[in-house]
């Protein structure tokens, strides 16, 4: 199923991350074709960070992983969407558990979970 996905002209497909245990949307990020087999193979996420153009495992500085539990295609072949278990307190690298953590004003609709300032140093 792999080689019938669609990729857009970078060769990145978009990866939603929604929480296994409770269905909230954790994050969206892209892959590659190389990404998802390090995902499949791993059983945690990678991705390609389009702003560093290198790979990356989710988690790699902060330590807070996403174990895989499904990974489904959409209708298109070209959105998937990743069930998968947060380990450690959330997957915003602005210390929320989610990225989507402001309504549309702009407004913080969520409490912070970690500090980033302590995980990644800054």
């Amino acid at each position: 199923m792999i080689s019938e996905l669609k990729y857009d002209s970078n060769g990145l497909i978009p990866c939603i991350v929604q929480d296994f245990p409770s269905g909230e949307i954790l994050m969206v990020a892209y892959m590659n074709e190389a990404s998802l087999k390090m995902t499949i193979e791993t059983g945690f996420t990678h991705f390609w960070s389009r702003s560093r153009q290198k790979f990356w495992k989710k988690g790699e500085s902060s330590g807070h992983v996403q174990e895989v539990k499904e990974i489904l295609i959409d209708c298109d072949a070209d959105t998937l969407l990743i069930k998968a278990v947060q380990l450690g307190p959330g997957a915003c690298h602005a210390g929320y558990r989610s990225c989507f953590y402001r309504n549309i004003n702009g407004d913080i609709i969520a409490d912070k979970t970690f500090s980033e300032e302590d995980v990644y140093k800054k």
